[in-house]
């Protein structure tokens, strides 16, 4: 997914940070998410790492699974924003159950790698945890 949204994203809208990243870990907590999960998709939105302070709570809102791929789809915009459109008609229980079954088979639908690609220079700057 972060591939498909690197070559879609031209005007560089979404960063990202590993799940296995303390960075990660630590939204990942404060959402009250599986951390272990490591084959869910998330999205944060206003993710300001100033608002981390004392005892004020950042004021994020977090997205998970088919819900933060409509939100990709929709910012990416163009026929991304029409599928968005179209899929955003099915119930969530629906969306979520085809996420699943994308994850569980991504490999034979998008191709494995033998290692992570690493962000080139162009793209390194997008990576919060590098």
């Amino acid at each position: 997914m972060v591939r498909f949204i690197l070559k879609h994203d031209p005007e560089g809208v979404f960063q990202f940070a590993s799940l296995q990243s303390l960075l990660a870990k630590d939204i990942l907590a404060r959402q009250h998410a599986d951390v272990a999960a490591l084959d869910t998709f998330y999205v944060i939105l206003d993710y300001n790492p100033s608002h981390y302070s004392g005892n004020n709570p950042p004021a994020e809102a977090f997205l998970a699974r088919s819900d933060a791929v409509l939100f990709v789809l929709q910012q990416l915009g163009g026929v991304y924003k029409l599928l968005a459109r179209m899929m955003r008609l099915l119930p969530r229980p629906v969306r979520d159950w085809a996420y699943r079954l994308v994850a569980r088979h991504r490999y034979r639908i998008f191709g494995r790698y033998d290692a992570c690609p690493l962000p080139t220079e162009a793209t390194r700057s997008r990576f919060l945890d590098l």
